[in-house]
């Protein structure tokens, strides 16, 4: 399994950076988003991005040139995936919007590309039926902000195949990622699992009292070297990501996560993030 063509699908803050990442390495990426303001709003982030490099002596014009060619935004499903060797979904994580996707790319995709899921979460079984050949597909889970995080989690499944594992695995590897295997099968993961551990006991010492959700963040950077306390991370990968995680573990266990009122409340007022301008933190929005 040669990779050397692949697709995104999703345009929103992951699937826009594993797209011109991987362009950079350099492979041929063709992008669809569904939402036209939203391919809009990844080429002007591409132009944005790619001209501070040049500015902060980064890359080159001429390399600047070459990403551009390799890195087309295109308007329509089919364009993107019919002659991909790789497809990377990194759409919502919603599970029905997921396997609507999925069916799509299957009906228009070759047989034999390597399908892969960007889920946070959701392992790939949970759509091996809506596709043809359930053996190419897994996950390849990024972490934000993908165009520097290093690691990707490349999960199987039952239904995977060895080829389709060193196919990402090799292919990780060659646009500058350290990917790490998961044999089998778990929710979460394999650093979601520890960072989950962290989180749910963060939301419970500040929900319960014990104290803020600044100074839980100081213990954690100041105390346990972490690059960024658990309330800011979730300013940066989106408070609303997190609500809709919470928001299927109560669906499947009926348990209420600890700080689940305190997420969705936040949502309601539309606070999200670093991408809505406010979170547990404000910023200054672009």
């Amino acid at each position: 399994m040669e990779i050397r063509r692949v697709a995104v699908i999703g345009g929103g803050l992951m699937g826009r950076q594993i797209g011109l990442n991987t362009a950079i390495y350099p492979y041929e990426v063709k992008l669809f988003d569904l939402i036209p303001e939203v391919r809009d709003a990844v080429k002007k982030w591409e132009d944005e991005y790619l001209a501070g490099r040049i500015a902060k002596g980064r890359m080159t014009p001429e390399q600047v040139g070459g990403i551009r060619s390799r890195f087309s935004i295109v308007d329509s499903m089919a364009e993107a995936v019919v002659d991909a060797d790789l497809v990377i979904e990194a759409v919502v994580e919603r599970k029905e919007v997921k396997k609507a996707v999925f069916a799509e790319i299957s009906s228009l995709a070759r047989e034999d590309a390597v399908l892969a899921t960007n889920s946070s979460y959701m392992v790939s079984s949970t759509f091996k039926d809506d596709v043809k050949n359930p053996s190419r597909l897994l996950n390849m889970h990024y972490f934000n902000p993908a165009l520097v995080m290093k690691l990707v989690e490349i999960c199987r499944g039952e239904h995977t195949s060895d080829k389709a594992v060193d196919a990402a695995y090799a292919f990780a590897e060659s646009t500058g990622k350290t990917p790490v295997r998961v044999e089998k099968e778990i929710d979460g993961f394999l650093a979601n699992r520890i960072l989950t551990a962290i989180n749910n006991e963060a939301r419970k010492l500040v929900e319960e009292g014990y104290c803020s959700y600044e100074d839980l963040d100081k213990a954690c950077e100041n105390g346990l070297g972490h690059p960024m306390g658990p309330f800011r991370l979730c300013d940066l990968t989106g408070v609303d990501l997190a609500l809709d995680v919470m928001t299927r573990r109560y669906n499947e266990t009926g348990i209420k996560p600890a700080g689940f009122d305190m997420y969705r409340k936040m949502v309601e007022e539309g606070r999200l993030g670093r991408k809505s301008g406010r979170g547990f933190y404000d910023y200054e929005k672009k």
